[in-house]
């Protein structure tokens, strides 16, 4: 049976930035990051480590990781990334059928939808190879001083000129049969997965290292956050707790599929001493009774504007807006989530809300259980 393969090579012959790969990047040693949000996506069945370090690898005692010692011949400056890949494919005799992701620990603004997007892409469009790129919209010159990608005699605007694809090296996806056969890490019909512009980065010096830090403080959830303050804990309705679907019964009554695992993590919630409450634009019944099954403590329906609604519950109450954590996934919780310290959005939100600095991305979808996943992997295991 075939699997999902991720392979990290990391060695400690680094010279710009010595030991990088196990130096603390935002309090966490650099590879770390990557092997936590591999960890945390349900594709991926193994996280391959293959280094040369005899200290302990971070995040080794998780279920998915593997160490591998690759080889001394394989561990040198000149060594390429495709020599160590090899030398495991063919050590470890795998399945040729096998999907094999290689991921630079020196990306570590990958996150987990970032590796389940781009694998589904993989498996959809029946590709070969898939690498991670981000929009580069910049000017190119030759040597010569010609232009490469513009007339410089009709410059356009930066926002409306089309641009390239970047490589940013986070991760390629081949079969390992494509990589035997070929040699490399692409080959045949090869796709991209466009990550946000701030990915493009990679920390090979020391000036680098200092811009990704900023970088990172800014986009990643994890970071200079304190959890303990949250109290209360809202959520939206529609593609949030239900999938967005409109379902009507034969005498054209509206239904909404709910999944029970959030019902779970309300009750979680409130055993630990948290207030919950849902906030949304809609009025019907079928929320109301959803929200007296959860217990909820706060129900704010037809809501037009939720940012409002939310900082006159705070004046009432006399709290602060960063007690407050929220889940939303459309433009209409735009305003709300940016204000908010602590947020979160299903895999399938809008772009414009994935886009939201420091917005925690979830791997599921709305009505797959995503409020429960904010719960358990954010809220409460951050706290």
């Amino acid at each position: 049976m075939s699997k999902t393969i991720a392979f990290i090579p990391i060695r400690k012959g680094s010279k710009s930035i010595i030991n990088k790969n196990l130096k603390k990047f935002c309090g966490k040693p650099l590879v770390s990051w990557v092997i936590t949000a591999l960890n945390n996506s349900k594709l991926v069945d193994e996280i391959i480590i293959a280094s040369d370090y005899e200290e302990i690898i971070p995040e080794s005692h998780l279920e998915k990781v593997l160490l591998y010692n690759r080889s001394f011949e394989n561990a040198q400056d000149s060594s390429s990334t495709e020599s160590v890949m090899l030398e495991y494919i063919s050590n470890k005799n795998l399945n040729h059928e096998d999907t094999f992701i290689l991921v630079q620990a020196t990306s570590p603004f990958t996150k987990t939808i970032h590796f389940n997007e781009a694998l589904e892409k993989f498996n959809k469009d029946n590709l070969d190879s898939l690498l991670s790129c981000v929009s580069f919209k910049r000017f190119l010159w030759t040597k010569e001083s010609k232009p490469i990608n513009y007339d410089f005699k009709n410059r356009l605007k930066r926002q409306d000129f089309e641009g390239q694809f970047l490589e940013n090296g986070a991760f390629y996806i081949s079969k390992v049969k494509s990589i035997l056969k070929f040699q490399n890490r692409l080959s045949g019909k090869i796709g991209i997965y466009e990550m946000p512009e701030y990915t493009g980065i990679e920390i090979d010096e020391e000036d680098d290292w200092l811009i990704a830090e900023k970088i990172m403080e800014k986009y990643s959830l994890n970071v200079n956050q304190d959890f303990s303050k949250i109290k209360y804990v809202f959520s939206d309705v529609d593609g949030v707790l239900t999938d967005s679907g409109m379902y009507y019964t034969e005498d054209g009554n509206e239904i909404k599929k709910f999944n029970t695992r959030d019902g779970f993590a309300f009750e979680l919630l409130r055993k630990n001493g948290l207030k919950t409450g849902i906030i949304t634009s809609e009025n019907t019944e079928m929320v109301s009774n959803r929200a007296k099954k959860l217990k909820v403590d706060y129900l704010f329906q037809g809501v037009k504007n939720k940012s409002e609604v939310i900082s006159e519950f705070c004046s009432k109450n006399k709290i602060e807006l960063d007690s407050i954590a929220f889940i939303g996934d459309d433009v209409n919780d735009y305003e709300l989530l940016s204000n908010l310290t602590v947020k979160a959005c299903p895999s399938n939100a809008v772009d414009k809300i994935k886009s939201i600095p420091k917005i925690n991305i979830l791997s599921l979808k709305g009505g797959e259980g995503v409020f429960r996943e904010f719960v358990e992997n954010c809220i409460l295991k951050l706290k």
